[in-house]
């Protein structure tokens, strides 16, 4: 959606000639008498009236205060399919009293006005309980009395505010994932209080150590921290039980297992030593260790799931409902009635709700959803149309194919969930390390236990358990998150978006970088790239084309500036325009189109439409005043930095490779201009063999996906990396491991460079850490240490590893000349 104007007062927009509700500029055959409030568009015009008639203006100052406006959309439609029993029983949610919850996605919101807008929806619908906005998501929960409304009457009044409404698929599904991140929290919550509780009995305990202690004080403080640690340990911590005892099971030794034996080594010697009123305890030792580690879980955990919500958002964009064509008459169904076989209609403007083929009409159709391709095909009858794509022009009747999953975007998203879900998270350094470290220090600790046996069962214990604490593999297991954590939010800063630690090792190492090419390695949009002829006449054609809505005739309208003057020309569907501009005749169009009306023409005609055509442009003819004078070549233009960031990237150890479903000619003159190998540009791929391409070549070497559409999505989540860039759609940056805010190739080179800097910040804490676990050993199995001791030391190496990550500069800017 465009971006409006700063926010101005809307009593004021008429008086600038602008919008009176969104504040862009009134197209003149909309504009009124001067201070009236005129509309840019009809969408404008009707959320206007329906606030004023409300009493809702206060969104407009609201939305000054956010910084902006936007053109409202309106859709006009009926959401009949909302009423259906089958959707209610599918989508939304008995609650006592009768009433009734759904959630629904809302295209537009963007700010916290929308929020308010939104949430004043019961004031306008009676029988509306509640309406709250999940801004992010762009997810409204609508609860409602369906004795008093139905929820059709609350989509429709979302949709004249301008918010059009789209059910929420995988509603449920998202509702159980956030009951088991309530329930981690909780436990987090629990473990925290715990720790806090039982510190400051520690407190206590230290000072009497150091100054004396009264012994009824003694046995209070020591038993009270027993009791109130219990919790902490047993529920808060059965997280890590649960991991060591799957561990055992599987015959493996995971960092789980000697979390699991040192914290109940920890607090089983801490309640024999409070029966028997001698020794230490180390209560506070153990319930902090849980709240930190549970903790860094829940960091964790917030990752999982990408997959799964990349899939819920690609269907709950497409159509909720269809309208089928019956005995000579049109009714509106829910997208889930439709069965192959039926017949449907599709109008200008409306996406695809399942795959079929065209049984009468004719129009163009982006399929930028499936191929990447910035032109828009024609299609006709007996031609083959997918759910997901739009109909730009024309009326279409569609008999059904295939629906919902059998769909080809259907098989797209199961794809991405497949490809996510398979892909194991590339093992980091510490991990590499943990099963060895973990059989080692358990063999040293029974060691120990051997050893000092000898001379005191309670020494023994003692030093085992003093062991097992200094060498906690906090540092060790800190070592890396931390690191990467703090190499994540230094990438955020610098506007990258990285969703793990997985992410930043695989970058750092190198590898095959699959780049499309539609909107990564060029603009994404369609521009006048090459021209022939009489320079006049381009300010003839783009007075003509600036009448037309057409992908192409924006291109050349564009190109230069307009020749004033009178305008008369008439569109020919798939063909061109014809018509004059002042006193000159005009045409321009195909090839073909023009041929059929002046088949005379010089020679250098032919020969460009030939060889721009080899290239894979698109190329436009003209004709003035009967002479074709003119050749245009539309193509998607290079990104300005795509050369030097290509170079940088081979000398940071990657080998860049094209993958597209553009036009072969278009990526072979893409590929040549940025010196990239034939063999290593390919043209004309379907989503599904991007997939392919990418699965295999991971086989042999990490692969880096870049990619911008949706039809890169399955490619994304199926490599190692998968990164959106800058502009892209939403679908691809949900399911992307990286997402790049800002514009320009040159950030995928900052990228890797800041993923090495962070790696070089990770082996620098393991070599400490494991420094650290050799010296502890040593003092611990000399009996140079007591528990006590072992429980000071050990958040040392902890303490150490976050200044270390804290102050490393990672994703600090880099200069160009040290790409290395």
């Amino acid at each position: 959606m465009p971006r409006g104007l700063p926010a101005m007062e809307h009593a004021d927009l008429a008086r600038h000639g602008g919008c009176a509700h969104c504040g862009l500029p009134v197209p003149p055959a909309r504009r009124l008498p001067s201070g009236a409030a005129a509309f840019c568009c009809e969408g404008c015009a009707t959320v206007f009236a329906v606030l004023e008639a409300h009493g809702l203006t206060r969104y407009y100052a609201l939305a000054k205060a956010s910084g902006e406006l936007l053109p409202a959309k309106v859709t006009g439609r009926g959401h009949a399919e909302l009423d259906d029993p089958a959707f209610v029983a599918r989508a939304c949610t008995p609650l006592p009293g009768g009433l009734f919850a759904t959630d629904l996605y809302l295209e537009g919101v963007h700010c916290a006005a929308c929020v308010w807008l939104v949430e004043k929806v019961p004031s306008l619908v009676p029988g509306a309980i509640e309406v709250r906005l999940d801004l992010p998501r762009s997810r409204a929960r609508v609860v409602w009395d369906p004795s008093k409304a139905k929820l059709s009457d609350v989509a429709v009044a979302l949709d004249r505010l301008g918010y059009p409404v789209h059910p929420y698929r995988g509603a449920r599904a998202a509702e159980s994932r956030k009951r088991e991140n309530r329930e981690l929290l909780l436990k987090i919550g629990v473990a925290g209080a715990v720790a806090g509780n039982v510190m400051a009995i520690a407190f206590g305990l230290y000072g009497g150590f150091l100054h004396g202690i009264e012994p009824e004080y003694l046995k209070l403080f020591r038993w009270t921290s027993l009791i109130v640690a219990a919790p902490s340990v047993f529920w808060c911590g059965s997280t890590f039980f649960a991991g060591a005892l799957g561990a055992f099971r599987a015959r493996a030794l995971s960092m789980d297992v000697p979390i699991a034996i040192g914290l109940l080594a920890g607090y089983a010697q801490g309640a024999i030593n409070t029966v028997r009123a001698t020794g230490e305890v180390y209560f506070d030792v153990v319930t902090t260790l849980v709240f930190l580690l549970l903790a860094g879980r829940y960091l964790l955990k917030r990752r999982q799931g990408a997959a799964v919500e990349a899939t819920e958002l690609l269907s709950s964009l497409s159509p909720s409902s269809a309208r089928v064509l019956a005995d000579g008459e049109t009714r509106e169904v829910p997208l889930e009635a439709l069965v192959p076989g039926m017949s449907i209609e599709v109008l200008s403007g409306e996406t695809f709700p399942a795959d079929g083929r065209v049984a009468a009409g004719r129009a163009n159709v982006d399929l930028s959803l499936l191929t990447g391709t910035s032109l828009p095909v024609e299609v006709a009858e007996g031609d083959t149309v997918h759910a997901g794509t739009l109909n730009l022009s024309g009326r279409l009747e569609v008999e059904v194919v295939s629906t919902g999953e059998e769909t080809r975007v259907g098989r797209l998203m199961r794809l991405v969930e497949e490809s996510a879900g398979r892909r194991a998270p590339i093992v980091r350094l510490a991990d590499r390390i943990a099963g060895r470290f973990v059989a080692v220090v358990l063999a040293l600790a029974a060691v120990t236990l051997a050893i000092w046996w000898h001379v005191s069962a309670q020494l023994a214990f003692d030093h085992a358990v003093a062991l097992l604490i200094v060498t906690c593999p906090c540092a060790l297991g800190l070592a890396t998150p931390l690191a990467i954590s703090a190499g994540i939010g230094r990438a955020a800063r610098a506007g990258f978006l990285v969703r793990g630690a997985d992410v930043i090792e695989a970058l750092s190492r190198g590898g095959l970088m699959i780049l499309d090419k539609t909107g990564t390695l060029t603009t994404g949009e369609l521009a006048v790239v090459r021209y022939w002829g009489r320079e006049e006449a381009r300010a003839l054609v783009a007075a003509a084309e600036a009448h037309s809505s057409h992908p192409v005739a924006r291109a050349l309208a564009t190109s230069r500036p307009p020749k004033r003057g009178p305008v008369e020309i008439e569109e020919t569907q798939g063909g061109g325009v014809v018509g004059r501009v002042g006193r000159h005749a005009l045409v321009v169009g195909s090839p073909a189109f023009v041929a059929a009306r002046f088949p005379a023409r010089p020679p250098e005609v032919d020969d460009r439409v030939a060889a721009w055509s080899a290239e894979g442009l698109t190329p436009i003819v003209v004709a003035v005043d009967g002479a074709v004078c003119g050749v245009y070549g539309l193509g998607d233009p290079l990104r300005t930095d795509a050369r030097e960031a290509i170079a940088a990237l081979r000398l940071l150890g990657y080998e860049p490779s094209i993958l597209s479903g553009d036009h072969p000619g278009s990526v072979a003159a893409v590929a040549l201009a940025l010196d990239i190998p034939q063999d290593r540009a390919r043209g004309g791929v379907s989503p599904e063999d991007k997939v392919a391409s990418v699965v295999g070549a991971k086989k042999r070497r990490p692969v880096v996906m870049v990619g911008d559409g949706v039809n890169d999505a399955a490619a994304l989540a199926a490599a190692d990396v998968g990164i959106a860039v800058h502009g892209g759609a939403e679908a691809a940056f949900t399911v992307a491991d990286v997402f790049v805010t800002r514009p320009g190739l040159n950030r995928l080179v900052d990228l890797v460079v800041g993923s090495r800097r962070t790696m070089r910040v990770v082996k620098r804490n393991l070599a400490f850490s494991l420094l650290y676990n050799v010296a502890a050993v040593v003092l611990a199995m000399t009996g140079v240490i007591n528990p006590l001791i072992a429980a000071i030391l050990m958040p040392l190496s902890s303490l150490t590893v976050i200044a270390s990550s804290s102050w490393s500069r990672s994703f600090a800017a880099p200069r160009r000349t040290s790409w290395r």
